[in-house]
């Protein structure tokens, strides 16, 4: 069989792929109370935090007026960082082509 491997793994992330959709849409039928279904443990962190009675040292200087300000903000820094990543790879492939 010429494309046996290949074939397994299509079936492996397929079956991946159903599980966890099956999976979120229980989740997502009943998170429970007021609960958001997908909360992250970073809103569970910050109110812990703040029941021990921690209060900020410094407050941040600009707070982006909403959440897709945000989410852009984030991706731009994602970019910058990809750009720059694959920057360097290529200068260190190309070097390495050159030298050759």
């Amino acid at each position: 069989m010429k494309y046996g491997l290949e074939i397994v793994v299509v079936v492996i992330i397929i079956a991946f792929a159903a599980i966890f959709l099956i999976q979120n849409a229980a989740i997502q039928a009943d998170p429970g109370g007021d609960e958001e279904a997908w909360g992250g443990a970073d809103g569970a962190a910050v109110d812990y935090i703040e029941e021990q009675g921690y209060e900020p040292w410094v407050n941040p200087f600009w707070e982006p007026p909403g959440g897709e300000i945000e989410s852009l903000l984030f991706a731009l820094q994602a970019a910058i960082g990809a750009f720059f990543i694959g920057y360097v790879f290529g200068l260190w492939r190309g070097a390495e082509t050159t030298s050759s």
